[in-house]
């Protein structure tokens, strides 16, 4: 009786603490939608907490029209598709031969991989390499330097090392390449890891402001994340802002912005979930 008493007070402490870090976590979602959909009087005076104040989607309507927003939003899309698609791809092909014991020189390059994690150059070093290359202004300003993420590079090398080597092994007795059994083999069993660490990428070019903010320098060109930092930056004396030109709340047109840029992620996140989950314990247990 005891012990049940015990883990039944566990239990209801763990529910409490856990409903706190929901609360915690939905109420800013809830509170900005709710501001981007009430009325600029409400906006204004106050009176929005939980739920709008009159149903107003002017905000949206304003941010759309202007052509900033929309063109830095395809250029959110853009590279965030491309960035995962090069990190998957490269993570991919490079974890394969990391996995494989036979491969020469396998310790010294994963000492080397590990040690990144630990021995950062810095951004200055950085900049000037991506700089001399002729890179900046550019999409592989955004992708190059993060190409390989190195835990997600050590969690694919775990998977694949998890896999058994009879299918390896009967696709070369059959004649078939090193590239042919990674790309047509390998890779299609890898797919629950390869979507859950595709998630982390994704999830990381998406909210990146800082990179393209020192690498990019056409205004044309920067993603939607920059162009929201501004908003939320600059002060209401800057007369070129999407702000300032609107009669609208300038909370109500930020957090409309903010709201369009949750969608992708709110969409993509319920289908990579099951996923997520796995992806955790990818690597854990050996097979």
């Amino acid at each position: 009786m005891v012990g049940e008493r015990k883990i039944s007070v566990f239990g209801v402490f763990n529910t409490l603490i856990l409903c706190l870090v929901a609360i915690a976590t939905l109420y800013p979602i809830v509170y900005i939608t709710a501001v981007s959909l009430s009325d600029t009087a409400a906006v204004v005076q106050g009176r929005v907490f939980l739920f709008p104040k009159g149903l107003n989607l002017e905000a949206y309507a304003e941010v759309l029209k202007n052509d900033t927003i929309p063109r830095a939003y395809l250029n959110s899309v853009f590279y965030t598709a491309f960035g995962t698609f090069v990190n998957l791809l490269i993570t991919a092909v490079a974890a394969y031969p990391l996995s494989q014991k036979g491969f020469f020189g396998r310790k010294f390059f994963m000492l080397a991989i590990v040690l990144t994690m630990f021995l950062n150059p810095g951004i200055i070093p950085t900049y000037v390499v991506v700089q001399q290359l002729g890179l900046t202004d550019s999409v592989w300003a955004l992708v190059l330097p993060n190409a390989i993420w190195t835990m997600e590079l050590i969690i694919l090398k775990s998977f694949y090392e998890n896999m058994s080597s009879q299918i390896r092994e009967a696709a070369l007795i059959d004649g078939a390449s090193e590239y042919r059994i990674l790309f047509n083999i390998v890779i299609p069993l890898s797919k629950p890891a390869l979507a859950s660490i595709g998630l982390f990428y994704f999830m990381g070019h998406w909210n990146s402001f800082f990179l393209p903010l020192i690498y990019l320098n056409d205004p044309d060109k920067y993603p939607l994340q920059v162009v929201l930092r501004d908003m939320l930056i600059y002060s209401a004396e800057n007369d070129a802002g999407l702000v300032d030109r609107s009669a609208l709340a300038p909370q109500s047109i930020k957090n409309a912005t903010i709201v369009l840029s949750m969608i992708p992620v709110l969409l993509i996140y319920p289908f990579a979930q099951k996923y997520f989950a796995k992806g955790v314990m990818l690597g854990s247990e050996k097979g």
